[in-house]
């Protein structure tokens, strides 16, 4: 964002990304979250001396395959290098990594923004590399060590610093989230460590036009904030770095500048609401990267390179796009249609069986959503077919059910596997355009409340409330089975309204 006519936020993010693979990176380890500590290690993920790693293949294809959809070329030869540091769940005391061949370099990403605008992102690298342990700080006296998630394939997704506010960050974060749950290669739940945010945020003090000009202006110290495991830390991060380099500025001037402090690690304390001073920050250097001598290089040819292109498919932000342009949806039932591939897939399959796109759209985000949210599932997985979904829609089109019979009829076909006009007739939903049992409703509702018979023949401000609610008792007299456009063509005549 442009802080002022001089000032513009400039931020870059990493993400590190574990991928939904078996078994871990260099081992036969189960890869699988919520086991009790140190049940899935072996002595290659713990470092024992003399062990070897083996490639997880899989592990390389989920990287692949990520990398393709970030329109990122795929580099065909690439190697593993050695990470060198200590931490107390990092036993080898290095990680294995990728440093100057990543598998994946230079693509970009279209984020939306509002009013249906979007920005191209774009993406420096994207490497896989093992993960570290955990360190369990749940005791009074001690720090525990967690080895399950040591070697556990992680990619490691790198932006350029092109995102420009918080709002960027936000919908660029929520955008990778998507994109990697879309492909199948991650569940990306924070909550477990599938997915971990490190913004890169400065700013630029100058022309905001001509960023990165050291003629033009100048930034301030680069801080790099570690390990944030939710949008809401990710969020607030970035807002706090901003709102304290502005702090900065305004107190020191051009002293508060990266040539002058340089690049720092920091960390955010959610009980303070803040950051805090970690480190300052290591360069490449420091880490004493050589080549892994126990791994061979990863050789990406072009038919391995197209069998995996051949997996992507359509991608969420081209769906949702196409989902405004055909189906004339909004933008937010299309996003809602697009937050994973099998809900679109159904509501697809249902529009290509002849059903309007808008009444599916209906059923799929009112009752349906609702039933997903209960479940903790996606639409897609509550037990409706595209046939089924076809059915009723068009049950609802031609006027054979009206909508609270829809709704009625969809919950028990996603409960029984039924199809709808099997359900409609069994629970007698039908709907009913016979003009004499509609008028026998109408005159019992006319009959039972002369009231609101009275507001609507005197006209004036209750005619219209008082009208609904006559609507209302007939619908409820007919158990929702009447047609409300007859019901309210036969309310008219009774009442001369």
């Amino acid at each position: 964002m442009v802080v002022d006519d001089n000032t513009l936020a400039v931020i870059g993010l990493e993400i590190h990304v574990e991928l939904a693979t078996e078994t871990k990176m260099f081992c036969r380890c189960l890869n699988r979250f919520g086991d009790p500590p140190n049940t899935h290690t072996c002595p290659v993920c713990i470092g024992m001396p003399g062990v070897l790693p083996v490639m997880n293949r899989r592990a390389v294809e989920m990287a692949v395959k990520v990398g393709l959809a970030l329109n990122c070329t795929v580099s065909e030869f690439t190697k593993w290098d050695r990470k060198s540091y200590y931490y107390p769940d990092l036993p080898k005391n290095y990680q294995i990594s990728q440093y100057d061949l990543p598998l994946n370099v230079d693509g970009y990403v279209e984020i939306p923004l509002a009013g249906g605008a979007t920005k191209r992102i774009g993406i420096l690298r994207a490497h896989l590399e093992e993960d570290a342990g955990k360190n369990v700080h749940d005791f009074p006296a001690h720090t525990g060590v967690d080895l399950n998630r040591a070697g556990v394939p992680l990619l490691e997704i790198v932006s350029q610093p092109h995102l420009n506010s918080v709002e960027q960050v936000m919908a660029y974060a929520r955008a990778m989230q998507r994109l990697v749950r879309w492909l199948g290669v991650s569940q990306a739940n924070m909550q477990m460590g599938h997915m971990r945010f490190e913004p890169n945020i400065s700013l630029w003090v100058g022309d905001p036009k001509k960023v990165f000009d050291e003629s033009a202006g100048f930034f301030t110290p680069i801080f790099e904030v570690k390990n944030l495991n939710s949008f809401r830390a990710l969020e607030r991060t970035c807002a706090w770095v901003i709102d304290y380099h502005l702090a900065q500025l305004a107190e020191r001037g051009k002293a508060w500048s990266l040539n002058q402090v340089g690049k720092q690690n920091w960390g955010w304390r959610d009980d303070l609401d803040a950051c805090e001073f970690q480190r300052g920050k290591e360069e490449a250097h420091d880490y004493r990267y050589f080549p892994e001598p126990d791994l061979v290089p990863v050789v990406v040819d072009e038919a391995w390179r197209e069998s995996v292109r051949s997996q992507i498919g359509e991608l969420p932000l081209a769906r949702a796009a196409r989902y405004l342009r055909e189906y004339k949806l909004t933008e937010k039932e299309a996003d809602a249609l697009t937050q994973d591939p099998a809900t679109g897939d159904l509501l697809d399959a249902a529009v290509a069986a002849g059903a309007e796109p808008k009444r599916c759209v209906n059923l799929l985000l009112n009752r349906g959503a609702a039933m997903a949210n209960q479940r903790g599932c996606s639409i897609a997985e509550i037990g409706v077919t595209a046939a089924q979904l076809a059915e009723l829609a068009k049950m609802l089109s031609q006027g054979k059910v009206n909508a609270t019979a829809g709704d009625s009829i969809f919950e028990k076909m996603a409960l029984t596997g039924q199809a709808p006009s099997a359900i409609a007739r069994a629970e007698g939903l039908l709907a009913v355009s016979d003009a004499g049992r509609i008028e026998q409703w109408v005159d019992q509702a006319v009959a039972e409340n002369p009231q609101a018979v009275a507001d609507v023949q005197a006209g004036g401000k209750k005619q219209k409330k008082a009208f609904g609610f006559l609507m209302g008792q007939v619908m409820k007299l007919s158990g929702g089975a009447a047609v409300p456009a007859e019901v309210q063509k036969v309310l008219q005549e009774k009442l001369g309204a």
